[in-house]
């Protein structure tokens, strides 16, 4: 489980590809002050497995399926990459809830400069609108963001100037591909409303009788 609050910023060291999965080794620092075995890293939003470490890098294997569903893919020797730690539990929690499961991806439509903010137009990928609604969370390359604004398959998010400077969103522009990751809480309860649809009792209806 992650919060959405990105601690640094890793740089791909090297990378293996097989058919179709990855293993990605990983330059950082801050990440690697407590690192174990097993540890969950979220890289660009994706929750990846440390396989192994030293002083300076770190190595997770990508599975075939993560690199279909994600930008992962497209990353190479150098590329930036968003890291974040599994939130621990004496911790503050700043962002929501990100599991690190990668719902799809996003293009960078617009990027514009509004005083001290930065908006970002983004076109989701077919059927990841369902889950976003205006002042409502989503996870973009691991970094929690509120949605401005849905319009279709537009969705509009912007970044104070400390999130464009210390995520690689703020090096990002139009035409680049980013993780996109909608707010969990919202993919279980629509997930619950399809399946009751054809059940008697749980319906829109009995929601709105009851004040929900």
């Amino acid at each position: 489980m992650f919060t959405g609050i990105i601690e640094e910023i890793g740089t791909v060291h090297s990378l293996k590809k097989g058919r179709s999965s990855m293993e990605l080794a990983i330059s950082s620092k801050k990440v690697l002050e407590d690192v174990h075995l097993g540890d969950s890293i979220s890289v660009n939003g994706v929750c990846l497995t440390v396989t192994s470490f030293t002083q300076t890098l770190f190595t997770v294997d990508v599975m075939p399926e993560t690199v279909k569903a994600s930008s992962i893919r497209i990353l190479k020797p150098g590329s930036e990459v968003n890291l974040e730690r599994a939130m621990s539990a004496n911790g503050r929690f700043g962002g929501h809830f990100v599991s690190g499961h990668i719902d799809g991806t996003g293009t960078i439509m617009k990027k514009e400069r509004k005083e001290n903010a930065v908006y970002y137009v983004i076109q989701l990928e077919e059927g990841l609108s369902t889950y976003c609604m205006p002042k409502g969370s989503v996870a973009i390359d691991g970094t929690s963001l509120t949605i401005f604004g849905i319009e279709g398959n537009l969705l509009t998010v912007s970044l104070i100037p400390l999130t464009h400077q210390d995520t690689i969103l703020g090096r990002k522009a139009a035409g680049d591909i980013v993780n996109i990751e909608n707010d969990m809480l919202g993919k279980y309860i629509i997930h619950q409303m399809k399946n009751s649809e054809s059940k008697p009792g749980l319906d829109l209806a009995f929601l709105s009788k009851h004040g929900f």
